[in-house]
């Protein structure tokens, strides 16, 4: 007799694969190019597994994909029942996960950056409406640049990228509106989806690069949206010093994540990737897992800006004051990401 016999309708959609056995729990994570230790999204989604390690004593287990072909063999290689729940870290994984998905509906698997139309039932999105905190950040850099002028640039041209671009180009934009200025963003484009790319998530010297030529058109402040790319911004940052040029982070508090050069960071656009995966292991273990979506908000603490830290002299009180309102506004409904 399986474990599932006798359980019928709801109670069978929920259990079949979804339940946690009684003596152990394995959550699994398949990371995407950049590694576990990338300072950003993989390292941030993986230290939910090991929160979940220590409050709700499971055990956690990682593969890292070295490129783009490794991530169905990555996968698979977990397939067979050690893992209670297998998490794939980013868009670039979503065809092997539904493939794999697909092909063993008694696993369970939750996808970082990635949501199906429709659902399917064993899977659960992790989706991220980064461009709410990412508008802030626009609002941000369009008042403290001493230019005129912000840029940024992305990893690859896909929408878990491109959202925190959008937001920050609508957030200058806003600023904008309200105060009569004219200070352009570089690098990205809304409206035509023409950008800055680097077209990887590991290269340290395209950051640089890429920040440099920011930097040359007269940027004062980038925002990276590459991973650990944008380490190597933050490096020429460093070298420039702060006066010259700042970065915006991405993913993680860069000023924890990246200590020696955290002087650099104005603020960071924040995923909490940690917190939506420790909260789909509670599902998985208490058995109320169901496939779908969950969304990181403002409101709901999902997405955020982190603080200013060093940097926090610096910002004028009129302008912190404005962020706290524009936040509510967004919040609200009031204000409206993708308007002015």
């Amino acid at each position: 007799m399986t474990r599932y016999q006798g359980l019928t309708g709801l109670a069978m959609a929920l259990a079949i694969g979804l339940a946690a056995p009684a003596t152990a729990f394995t959550a699994c994570q398949v990371t995407d190019t950049g590694g576990i230790d990338d300072n950003s999204f993989n390292q941030t989604a993986w230290q939910g597994v090991l929160d979940a390690e220590e409050q709700l004593g499971i055990q956690g287990r990682f593969l890292e994909s070295q490129a783009e072909t490794d991530y169905e063999a990555n996968i698979n290689s977990l397939l067979g029942g050690a893992c209670d729940v297998i998490f794939t870290i980013g868009f670039l994984l979503g065809d092997a996960t539904q493939t794999a998905a697909a092909a063993n509906p008694d696993q369970v698997f939750s996808i970082v950056d990635f949501a199906y139309d429709p659902p399917l039932p064993n899977v659960l999105g992790q989706v991220y409406a980064t461009d709410e905190a990412a508008f802030l950040a626009g609002y941000l850099a369009a008042g403290m640049t001493e230019t005129g002028i912000v840029g940024t640039f992305g990893g690859i041209n896909i929408p878990p990228v491109t959202i925190f671009m959008d937001g920050f180009a609508y957030g200058v934009a806003h600023y904008n509106a309200r105060h009569g200025t004219d200070v352009t963003v570089l690098g990205w484009s809304p409206e035509t989806r023409q950008g800055l790319f680097t077209n990887n998530f590991d290269s340290l010297d395209d950051g640089r690069a890429f920040a440099q030529n920011l930097y040359d058109e007269g940027a004062d402040i980038v925002l990276p949206v590459a991973g650990p790319v944008g380490l190597g911004s933050a490096a020429l940052a460093n070298e420039l010093g702060v006066e010259e040029l700042m970065i915006i982070g991405v993913d993680a508090d860069l000023y924890e994540t990246d200590p020696e050069r955290g002087h650099v960071y104005l603020t960071s656009i924040v995923k909490r990737m940690d917190a939506t995966v420790y909260q789909v292991i509670e599902r998985v273990q208490s058995g109320a897992f169901e496939g779908g979506v969950i969304v990181g908000t403002l409101e709901n603490g999902g997405v955020d800006l982190a603080p200013f830290h060093d940097l926090a002299s610096e910002v004028p009180e009129t302008l912190m004051t404005e962020l706290v309102e524009i936040r509510a506004g967004i919040i609200a409904g009031s204000i409206v990401v993708g308007s002015n």
